[in-house]
């Protein structure tokens, strides 16, 4: 979370608890004010990309609660009803309390692996590739995390069954996150969650490049694991 975002979340906390509470209407798209700029809060905090935190509730806000829906495993429409209210609160609230030791502990250790992961941006693409003359993706994570000293498998599949998983409004830097870019439910691609809702990994069209969740990749997203 950037800092603009962090002092908007603080100076709003008071008003959640009452206001999630209050907010017996449903809201959807068109609807404007206050308790919007509340969810649009709730969703950002929670790594949901909503644009602008401006009391509107347009496509973005819409796309943010349609993804949260899915990932909770509740009815998506895309619109903020009771059920996803109740949802939203309990894990935004749980998300805020994170301890802060532990938090700045792993923003310590995932700075390194992040500077390392970006020195590489522009490398090209080369299936089979582990080495800064040409990366897959799984070859891509293996590398920057082995310069940490820390030994991932080979494949993407392999490595999304290592460490712990992380549910999606719990990401922070450094976390690998998988997706299926094909059909079914077989993890096919890996990338390394830099905060701010973008990923960096490695792709056939852009070579080593960052990403943020927009609907092609969410669509394919499957999950994530912590490895530290």
């Amino acid at each position: 979370m950037n800092k603009g975002l962090l002092v908007m979340a603080l100076v709003i906390a008071g008003m959640i608890g009452s206001a999630s509470v209050a907010q017996a209407s449903t809201l959807t798209t068109g609807s404007t004010g206050t308790k919007i700029r509340i969810l649009q809060s709730e969703l950002q905090t929670l790594n949901y990309s909503v644009g602008s935190v401006d009391g509107i509730y347009g496509n973005k806000t819409k796309a943010a609660v349609h993804n949260f829906q899915r990932h909770a495993h509740l009815r998506v429409d895309g619109i903020d009803g009771p059920q996803t209210q109740k949802a939203l609160y309990k894990l935004s609230k749980s998300h805020r309390s994170y301890k802060s030791h532990k938090s700045q502990s792993l923003h310590r250790n995932s700075t390194q692996i992040i500077r390392t992961a970006e020195t590489f941006l522009g490398v090209p693409y080369v299936w089979g590739g582990t080495t800064p003359a040409g990366f897959d993706c799984s070859g891509f994570t293996r590398y920057v995390f082995a310069r940490q000293g820390i030994k991932l498998p080979r494949l993407s599949v392999s490595q999304s069954r290592v460490g712990t998983p992380v549910a999606f409004y719990n990401l922070i830097p450094n976390d690998l996150v998988f997706f299926n870019l094909e059909s079914g439910t077989r993890v096919s691609h890996v990338g390394i969650y830099i905060g701010n809702g973008k990923f960096i990994s490695a792709t056939c069209h852009k070579g080593i490049a960052i990403y943020g969740f927009s609907p092609y990749w969410a669509k394919g997203y499957l999950g994530a694991r912590r490895v530290y």
